[in-house]
């Protein structure tokens, strides 16, 4: 069972009720996240995992980790800090991680944050709650919502219901279920009678970015294989010339002293 979250984007006030219950929920420091929220250009920072954003024609839109089926910083991830469960979140392990902030780099959303201010950082995102999901339990944000803007169940039955949500009219959605297939598809959806670039969606269909750098990945093994007999043979060829030219450099010192005798 893969769970997901539904946004309607059309119910969503902007009250971030969301990002308050996310902040408690996951023991960040609230003065310190409302001050991120000012200061971060969308509001996510290491204390909000969890955002409110402006859309189009005063719309509001929850913005956090998307947990993508095929998520981009787990490919990146050099040591197995993140992981894609079969639960549907995407979760982070502080015991693994390096800090070399790769999965920043890789996410597409722009996602994860840093803890720039802390003698020991670590990466920090949305885990949708897996503690609590895995309890039986929904994520805190989709509790706290008091406009039913946010539903939590499996990801196939939740597609279900936004089409159906499409389909009714009586909203007037845009005939679209963002995060379906997007970037091979993510764990939160969205429906919206506006266009959601404001969220961080793509303008056109984009296929996942590991489908586009795994290729390239397996082959490093074999191109910096490549690289390395490269020079060594290169290293060969340059000690082969050296040893071929000692010899005569001797024997032309021999030869002009020879010359420098006989002058004498």
């Amino acid at each position: 069972m893969s769970h997901a979250i539904l946004v309607d984007v059309t119910r969503c006030s902007g009250c971030e009720r969301c990002t308050a219950a996310c902040v408690d929920a996951n023991e960040r420091d609230p003065v310190a996240a409302e001050r991120d929220r000012a200061t971060t250009p969308d509001g996510l920072s290491a204390n909000r995992w969890c955002t409110v954003v402006k859309a189009e024609d005063g719309r509001f839109a929850r913005k956090s980790c998307m947990h993508c089926l095929e998520p981009s910083c787990v490919s990146a991830c050099l040591v197995g800090g993140l992981r894609k469960t079969d639960a549907g979140p995407v979760v982070y392990d502080p015991d693994r991680c390096i800090g070399c902030r790769y999965c920043m780099l890789a996410c597409p959303f722009h996602v994860p944050r840093y803890e720039w201010s802390e003698l020991l950082p670590f990466m920090r995102k949305c885990d949708m709650c897996s503690e609590r999901v895995a309890k039986g339990g929904k994520p805190a944000c989709v509790e706290a919502c008091p406009h039913e803007a946010l539903r939590f169940g499996e990801r196939d039955t939740l597609l279900r219901e936004a089409r159906s949500l499409i389909r009714d009219g009586s909203r007037r959605y845009l005939p679209h279920v963002w995060g379906e297939t997007e970037l091979g598809g993510t764990s939160v959806l969205y429906v919206s009678d506006v266009d959601l670039a404001a969220v961080g969606w793509p303008a056109t269909e984009a296929p996942s970015i590991p489908s586009l750098t795994d290729p390239v990945i397996e082959k490093t093994p074999v191109i910096g294989g490549s690289v390395l007999v490269g020079i060594w043979a290169l290293g060969a060829i340059i000690g082969r010339r050296q040893r071929l030219m000692a010899p005569t450099d001797a024997g032309d010192e021999a030869t002009a002293s020879g010359e420098g005798e006989d002058r004498a």
